[in-house]
């Protein structure tokens, strides 16, 4: 018999996104733009309190257009986080820049400020600061928004995994320059695909809105005078955004009570240690992970083979960019001596099945199967 399947981190859908996907089929607004879109838009200015914000196709697409917007130019040094998704710093690449990747720290696994600071002694002409927060976890944002400041630099908040979580109750994806958001399919709210960029500069949101649809001018033949892209939201995909807006808190919530099951259960375990939590934030939780020490004898691999043989999904930490093949050339900035914090994290942790549908049941089953191995 088939054992039920587990999942690392899949949609869930509530009710009113039909109704807002009904709507615009039922009014034809089929297209790429519409009232969906100009709604999810003002509905995360409201929620976030970001200023304003521009409905994209994918977060990525709102990263690469906040690069464009910076002015950034072939060659231009910006220093990324390096425990991330290659989508933070792929845009990099697209707009022809150098990417140099900062270590992350041991606090909250998030982009080092210590080793930002040293990065900027290395390469003080640098143009941008492309920071995630990791699993939902703040990073130490006002430190490194402070050494953004002072060397005159713009922030790019890649807050892709951490919508809803706060530092010092201001919402991720506000302190930067830039904050962008993802929606994709395991996110804590979907729209089975698509992004959106926000900023307190109104004009430049208005020029990424431009640029998002292939750059047209303002003529009654099709004129364009720079370079655009096919980047803008469908308004189907934002009325899902909508309806899920609407069910955010509850999915943190979920969130964060599937993180304190873990840590509870695993507590009496030395060899086992959650993934920290920023003190001065409020994380959502996206996806609870757990480091082993080496020493157990136990490895994350064996761990997700346990899990993998009950149907049960999980997932690696995310591979540090400096190691990654593609950027085998790229510059790599770290305080340790030998390796780096992001190694050690990558080398001994892994994702936990972290979807708000579990039942006590599948949770009972995930917990249980870890603490055999030990």
């Amino acid at each position: 018999m088939q054992k039920k399947k587990i999942f690392l981190s899949s949609p869930t859908m509530h009710g009113e996104e039909r109704k807002f996907v009904e709507e615009a089929f039922d009014t034809n607004w089929v297209a790429p733009l519409g009232p969906n879109v100009n709604a999810f838009e003002k509905e995360m200015e409201e929620y976030t309190g970001c200023g304003y914000a521009a409905a994209l196709s994918a977060g990525t697409a709102a990263i690469h257009l906040a690069l464009r917007l910076i002015g950034i130019q072939p060659g231009d040094v910006v220093f990324s986080s390096d425990l991330t998704f290659s989508a933070t710093c792929n845009p990099i690449c697209y707009e022809k820049g150098t990417p140099v990747f900062i270590d992350a720290e041991e606090d909250t696994w998030n982009m080092d400020p210590k080793a930002l600071e040293k990065a900027f002694e290395k390469y003080p002409g640098a143009k941008a600061v492309i920071c995630a927060h990791l699993y939902g976890t703040p990073a130490k944002i006002d430190e490194i928004r402070a050494i953004c400041d002072a060397h005159h630099v713009p922030l790019i908040e890649d807050a892709a995994e951490s919508l809803s979580s706060t530092f010092r109750g201001k919402m991720t994806g506000t302190f930067g320059d830039y904050g962008i958001f993802s929606f994709n399919g395991n996110k804590i709210i979907t729209t089975s695909g698509g992004g959106m960029l926000v900023s307190r500069d109104g004009e430049a949101i208005e020029k990424a809105r431009f640029l998002s649809t292939q750059a047209r001018d303002k003529a009654r033949h099709y004129q364009h005078s720079q370079i655009g892209f096919n980047y803008r939201m469908s308004n189907v995909v934002a009325g899902i955004g909508r309806g899920q807006l609407l069910h955010l808190e509850e999915h943190k919530k979920k969130k964060q009570e599937i993180y304190r099951q873990y840590k509870e259960a695993f507590a009496d375990i030395p060899a086992i240690a959650m993934n920290p939590l920023n003190p001065d934030g409020d994380a959502n939780n996206w996806l609870s992970c757990m480091t082993i020490a080496p020493e157990s004898g136990v490895t994350p691999n064996m761990a997700m083979d346990a899990l993998e043989a009950e149907n049960i999904e999980s997932r690696p930490i995310w591979k540090p960019m400096h190691l990654q093949p593609v950027f085998a050339d790229a510059d790599f900035i770290t305080l340790q001596e030998n390796g780096s914090v992001g190694e050690r994290i990558f080398e001994k942790g892994f994702c936990l099945p972290s979807d708000i549908k579990n039942t006590p049941e599948d949770m009972e089953l995930i917990i249980n199967t870890i603490r055999n191995l030990f």
